[in-house]
């Protein structure tokens, strides 16, 4: 006869291989679309346009579809450095103001604080395609048009509501007492915003530097209308080029290899930070 404590430890390990068989099940179910689109970019050009399963090329390992979207435009290497130097500069830029705003957000009183903060979430409602032409109104009068500069200020533009939010809640959520304890043994407000605060509000930080990563590594539109020279496009832009074809003609290795390319700068970027990112993610959300 099985005493009660053998029932629970069965139980619970029946519980921990259907968690566990879940889970399994569900990583597999998002990351197979990325394993076939790897695989199939290895593929040599007379197996390019076979169906996707099996996804790895049959002939053995070939960098013909690399070569191939190496032929697009300025070339993968430029389009990759275009989209690099947009989006590191985006996230250096939406951290430090986010960060500042934040801070006086949740740290210091000011006339209509309230409704100024209001109103920057609000603008979070207005539709980036509603103030697309009077944002390239103004990248022209200051000559930015056509710039990685003026499509990464735009970019900062569109991503700092959020951010102000994330880092406001960041801030709020750590105690007041720690903040008096640091000023009380000489701490003034920059160095106790670098030494003290800032190791505090990590996931927070780590929370923005991803979002606004990801939206500038992957944003199109904007892209699209900003820029009018080929050697100032990103990645989504070229990826639409190679989409088209060449006289109707899709070379799919190049697609896949298109695919992967833009693909796994973001899987890095969200595997070195995601064990912040759920934390920074409920910052501020339970005190």
């Amino acid at each position: 006869m099985r005493t009660r404590r053998e029932i629970r430890a069965r139980k619970a390990l029946r519980d921990r291989i259907v968690y566990h068989g879940i889970g399994i099940g569900t990583a597999f179910f998002f990351l197979a679309p990325f394993a076939v689109s790897f695989l199939a970019s290895f593929r040599p050009n007379s197996e390019s346009g076979r169906p996707p399963l099996p996804p790895w090329p049959i002939s053995g390992l070939s960098f013909d579809a690399y070569r191939a979207l190496d032929s697009f435009g300025a070339g993968i290497w430029q389009h990759m450095f275009n989209s690099l130097i947009v989006s590191i500069g985006t996230v250096v830029l939406t951290v430090a103001v986010s960060v500042l705003a934040g801070y006086g957000f949740s740290r210091y009183r000011f006339p209509f604080k309230n409704a100024l903060f209001v109103l920057i979430i609000a603008t979070l409602m207005i539709p980036f395609q509603s103030i697309l032409t009077p944002l390239f109104i103004i990248l022209a009068r200051f000559g930015l048009n056509n710039s990685l500069v003026g499509l990464m200020l735009v970019y900062v533009t569109l991503q700092l509501p959020f951010s102000v939010f994330m880092m406001r809640n960041a801030f709020d959520a750590v105690p007041k007492e720690i903040e008096e304890a640091a000023r009380i043994d000489g701490a003034r407000d920059l160095k106790l915003l670098v030494r003290v605060l800032l190791p505090l509000v990590m996931p927070g930080i780590a929370t923005v530097s991803i979002f606004a990563f990801l939206n500038a590594w992957n944003e199109f539109f904007a892209a699209l209308v900003l820029l009018s020279s080929n050697d100032n496009y990103t990645l989504p832009v070229l990826m639409t080029a190679v989409r088209a074809g060449r006289l109707g003609a899709i070379n799919w290795g190049a697609v896949q290899a298109g695919v992967a390319v833009m693909v796994v700068p973001c899987l890095f970027v969200f595997l070195l930070l995601q064990r912040y990112y759920m934390r920074g993610l409920m910052a501020g959300a339970v005190k």
